[in-house]
């Protein structure tokens, strides 16, 4: 997993998807605690729906991200990392980033259990 400046997503995507398949896009929802949704919405929303423009055949989940950046944090103290390393914006991007994948990929898999 990597940190891709906003202004360079849609060619990293281009580039990503010539060398590999995409089945689903998992995008955060910023959401605030009352469940409205925050002030990086703003930000969010037209990137989803160009996403949704330019790749209309690939399916995008939004996953709730109210706690991802405390939890990204959290692990980085648990780690062991230092104050310095815990202020990179990048690192903790890439932690959240992984913690929304995992919380798709264990939604999937209750999915798939309850199937049964």
């Amino acid at each position: 997993m990597c940190t891709v400046a906003a202004k360079e997503i849609f060619t990293f995507l281009s580039n990503y998807m010539v060398k590999e398949k995409v089945d689903v896009f998992v995008v955060g929802e910023a959401k605030q605690m009352n469940n409205t949704a925050s002030s990086a919405s703003k930000y969010i929303e037209p990137f989803v729906k160009k996403l949704r423009e330019v790749y209309s055949d690939i399916q995008i989940v939004r996953i709730d991200e109210r706690f991802t950046s405390k939890m990204a944090f959290q692990t980085m103290i648990e780690a062991g990392l230092h104050k310095k390393a815990r202020q990179n914006k990048a690192l903790v991007n890439t932690i959240s980033a992984t913690i929304l994948l995992q919380s798709y990929l264990e939604s999937k898999d209750i999915q798939l259990k309850n199937s049964k």
